[in-house]
């Protein structure tokens, strides 16, 4: 059952966060997943929520996302995207 990923960014240090894209993006790809969105201008619908960026990633399950986040390589990257953006993210399955 796919799984995905939803991470809210607010860039605060676009050259840290620039780092992060060049090294971070390709270990989803060496996970399994793919990007499906990402924007910079989300619509809010409804309630207060604001989000400067919104990414949705894709992986063939919960299993793959989190192996995929707990990955050496991902960790490595990950504090370059510590450094350089406030994130939230969270993984769930499909229905």
């Amino acid at each position: 059952m796919a799984a995905y990923v939803l991470v809210e960014v607010e860039v605060h240090d676009t050259i840290s966060f620039a780092e992060y894209r060049k090294s971070g993006v390709p270990t989803i790809a060496a996970h399994g997943g793919r990007v499906l969105a990402r924007s910079d201008d989300a619509v809010t619908l409804e309630g207060d929520w604001s989000p400067k960026r919104i990414v949705v990633l894709e992986f063939d399950d919960l299993d793959a996302a989190r192996r995929w986040h707990a990955s050496p390589e991902y960790q490595a990257a990950r504090q370059l995207r510590l450094a350089g953006a406030d994130t939230h993210s969270i993984a769930f399955s499909s229905l």
